[in-house]
C-alpha cells in the first residue's frame, strides 16, 4: 500500500499533504534517510481520531517513546526488578439486583454462530480460525510434527495423497503446539508455527493445486508470537505480540550493587533500537513508523501488530500496530477490537523499602477499534470500559454495537456486568449496561446472539443469566437459572436451545467431573435446564479450553465432543450426545491416549460422513 494511503488510514476527516506523507515515508520508517542525515525532517505529529492514540513524527520519536516508557519499568534486576505485584481489582458490593419480571417469550434465535465450512468450530460465523485440521470438499489437511498431510476423503476410507515437510512448523508456542496451525483458502494453506521460545513465528504458504504434490510458495519468519489467526474474505490476519526485549541485564553484586546494576540496565534500555520493539523480518521492522499508534495511557509495554495478506500474494503484507502488549483481541467480519491492560511491573531497591513503582490500574480496560477493509485496518475509535475483560469470548459485535462482558475491578462492585458500546465519532461510548451479575462470582462462559447474551458465573452454584440486548441502549436482565456446577463453553443448538460443557459440582462448589447440560431459552424470563449428562469423576470437558474439540451435527441432532481423564496416563473419549425431545443420550468411544488427546478433531464432511483425526490416524467416525 502506498505510504500516503497508510497515513490516511490513521487520520480522520483530514487530507494528508504531500510534505507530511514524505516526512513519514517508507525510507525513513526503515531508517534509510535518502539524504544521508539519518533523521527525517522535522514535522508535526499526525493527529489521530482522538487523544487516546498518537503517532510519532518520525522513527527517532517513536523509539524515544518506547525508551522513555521502558526506563520506568527497569530496575536493578531487569524488567520489574524481579518483583511482580498482584493487584486486587475487586471490591465488595451490595446484593445483586432482582431479575426483571418480564415474562414475554424470547424472539431471539440462538443459531447465528455456526461451525465454519472448513470444519473448525469458530466463535464468529464467517470468520475462520486457525486449526490443526482443515477440509475443503473431498480434501482434508492435517498438521502433524511439522508435516502437512493431505488426504482424499471421498472414498470408503481416507487415502493419504502427500506428506510435505515444513521447516519451522513444529510449533512450541501459542500457535503450532505441537505441530503448527493453519487456515485454508482458495487451494492454498497458510501454516503458522511458533518457535519453541515463543519469540518468532514462521508463516508458510503452500499451494495445493495438485494435492499429491504441494508446493511451498513462501516461508517467512517474523519476530513476535502469533496470538490470533483469522481468515475472512480471502484475507489472512495474524495478531503478533512483541513484549519487552530480552536484554543482557546485570544483577546486583557487591557494595552499591543495586545502584550500579540499575544504571547499567537503564543504559541497555537506552541502547535499544526499533528492531528490539517491533516485529522484524531478517532484522528489519515490518511496521513503518507512521503505522505504530502510541497509547497515551500507561499500558503494558510492548507492541501488538495486525499483519494481513492475501495468500495469492503472500509477500504483499500490510501492517498496523499499537505500542502495547495485549493478548486479548476479537474479530467480527468488519471490525478488529484490541483490549489493552495496564502495566503490571514493579520493583524495589531493598527489602525494607517501599516499591518505587507500584503497579496499579484505574479499574478500566482500554479498547481500540479498527475497521477492516481488504488487507487494510483503519483505526476508527477507542474508549474505556469499567471492569476487566477475561478473553475474546467476552466481546461481540452486531449491527454497529459492541457488546462486552466484564468482571469486577476497582471501579466496579464485586459483580459482573454486560455493557454495550457504540461508535460516536472517534469514541467508543457506553450505550447501556447491566450490573449485579454473579455477585462474588467469576464469569465462566459467555455466548452472544443477535439480541441475546447468555452469561454463566460460578462460585458454589451455576447462575445462568439471560440478558435481552434487542435495545442496545437498555439491555435488560430478564431471567436467571441457578443450578449446581457450571458451563465453561456454550454452543447454540438451533432455535432456543443451548448446550453447556463444563463441570458438575456439589452444592458447596466442589467440582466432581465433566458434565453436559442442555438448556431451553425459549422464555428468557424462565430459562430451564432440560437434561444433564454427568461423566466420571475427575474428567474434563476439553471444549472448555479448546472449543475446536466440539462438533454439532444439526441434521443428526448429535453433539460430538472430547472428554478426557487424568493428567498422566491421560485417556480421551468422544462423547456422542444424541438429542431428542428435550433429553440427551450418551455413548462414549475411547479414541486416544496421552498428549495426543489434544489433537483429536471430529470434522463434518460434504459427503455427510465425519472424519476422526487422532494423533496418528485419520478415519471415519461411526455415528
Amino acid at each position: 500500500m502506498p505510504t500516503a494511503q497508510r497515513v490516511r488510514n490513521l487520520v480522520t476527516g483530514t487530507t494528508v499533504v504531500t510534505a507530511l506523507a514524505a516526512a513519514v515515508g517508507v525510507g525513513y520508517a526503515l531508517g534509510n534517510d535518502p539524504d544521508g542525515g539519518g533523521r527525517p525532517p522535522a514535522s508535526p505529529p499526525i493527529v489521530l481520531a482522538n487523544a487516546d492514540l498518537t503517532v510519532a513524527a518520525g522513527c527517532d520519536e517513536l523509539l524515544d517513546s518506547y525508551v522513555d516508557r521502558a526506563l520506568e519499568e527497569v530496575g536493578p534486576y531487569g524488567w520489574g526488578g524481579g518483583v511482580v505485584y498482584d493487584v486486587m481489582t475487586s471490591s465488595d458490593a451490595g446484593a445483586a439486583a432482582a431479575p426483571s419480571s418480564e415474562a414475554a417469550r424470547s424472539t431471539v434465535s440462538t443459531s447465528r454462530s455456526t461451525s465454519n465450512e472448513s470444519g473448525t468450530n469458530v466463535q464468529e460465523a464467517g470468520v475462520d480460525e486457525a486449526d490443526v485440521v482443515k477440509v475443503s470438499g473431498s480434501l482434508l489437511l492435517r498438521l502433524r510434527d511439522g508435516e502437512l498431510l493431505a488426504y482424499d476423503v471421498s472414498g470408503d476410507e481416507p487415502r493419504l495423497l502427500s506428506s510435505t515437510a515444513l521447516e519451522d512448523a513444529r510449533g512450541g508456542g501459542w500457535v503450532g503446539d505441537p505441530g503448527g496451525e493453519m487456515v485454508l483458502v482458495d487451494g492454498r494453506a497458510v501454516v503458522l508455527g511458533t518457535s519453541t521460545d515463543g519469540t518468532s513465528t514462521t508463516i508458510t504458504t503452500v499451494d495445493l493445486a495438485d494435492p499429491t504434490a504441494p508446493t511451498v510458495v513462501d516461508a517467512t519468519t517474523v519476530s513476535g508470537r502469533a496470538s490470533a489467526v483469522r481468515l475472512h474474505d480471502d484475507v489472512v490476519r495474524v495478531v503478533l505480540q512483541n513484549g519487552l526485549p530480552e536484554l543482557d541485564f546485570s544483577a546486583p553484586d557487591g557494595a552499591f550493587g543495586q545502584l550500579r546494576a540499575r544504571l547499567r540496565n537503564r543504559a541497555l534500555v537506552r541502547d535499544t533500537t526499533l528492531a528490539d520493539w517491533l516485529p522484524t523480518i531478517d532484522g528489519a521492522p515490518v511496521v513503518d513508523c507512521e503505522d505504530v499508534a502510541i497509547p497515551e495511557d500507561e499500558l503494558a509495554l510492548g507492541t501488538t501488530t495486525l499483519l494481513a495478506f492475501d495468500p495469492a500474494e503472500p509477500t504483499a503484507r500490510t501492517t498496523t500496530a499499537v505500542a502495547t502488549d495485549s493478548t486479548i483481541s476479537y474479530f467480527s467480519t468488519d471490525r478488529f477490537y484490541l483490549a489493552a491492560s495496564a502495566s503490571s511491573w514493579g520493583w524495589i531497591d531493598c527489602m525494607d523499602c517501599r516499591p518505587t513503582d507500584v503497579p496499579s490500574t484505574d479499574g478500566t480496560t482500554p479498547l481500540f477499534a479498527f475497521a477492516l477493509d481488504g488487507t487494510d485496518a483503519t483505526y476508527v475509535a477507542s474508549g474505556d470500559v469499567e471492569g476487566s475483560i477475561a478473553d475474546r469470548w467476552s466481546m461481540d459485535s452486531v449491527g454497529g454495537s459492541l457488546r462486552v462482558a466484564v468482571g469486577p475491578s476497582s471501579e466496579t462492585g464485586n459483580f459482573n456486568s454486560v455493557l454495550t458500546l457504540r461508535e460516536e465519532g472517534s469514541d467508543l461510548v457506553e450505550d447501556g449496561r447491566v450490573d449485579q451479575l454473579g455477585v462474588g462470582e467469576e464469569i465462566k462462559s459467555v455466548r452472544w446472539f443477535d439480541d441475546l447474551a447468555i452469561v454463566v458465573t460460578f462460585r458454589q452454584t451455576d447462575p445462568l443469566y439471560a440478558i435481552n440486548l434487542s435495545d442496545p441502549t437498555a439491555p435488560r436482565l430478564v431471567g436467571e437459572l441457578k443450578i449446581p456446577g457450571f458451563s465453561e463453553y456454550l454452543h447454540p443448538l438451533g432455535e432456543q436451545r443451548l448446550i453447556g460443557m463444563g463441570q458438575d459440582a456439589t452444592l458447596d462448589g466442589v467440582t466432581r467431573g465433566a458434565q453436559a447440560a442442555l438448556f431451553d431459552v425459549t422464555d428468557l424470563a424462565d430459562p430451564r435446564q432440560l437434561d444433564v449428562v454427568r461423566y466420571d469423576e475427575a474428567t474434563q470437558a476439553v471444549a472448555a479450553t479448546d472449543p475446536r474439540q466440539f462438533t454439532w451435527l444439526p441434521e443428526q441432532r448429535t453433539v460430538l465432543t472430547v472428554v478426557s481423564q487424568g493428567w498422566t496416563g491421560t485417556t480421551g473419549w468422544v462423547s456422542v450426545l444424541s438429542l431428542a425431545d428435550g433429553s440427551m443420550s450418551n455413548r462414549m468411544v475411547e479414541v486416544e491416549h496421552g498428549t495426543d488427546v489434544a489433537d483429536v478433531r471430529l470434522v463434518p464432511l460434504a459427503s455427510g460422513k465425519v472424519a476422526l483425526v487422532t494423533g496418528e490416524d485419520v478415519s471415519f467416525f461411526a455415528l
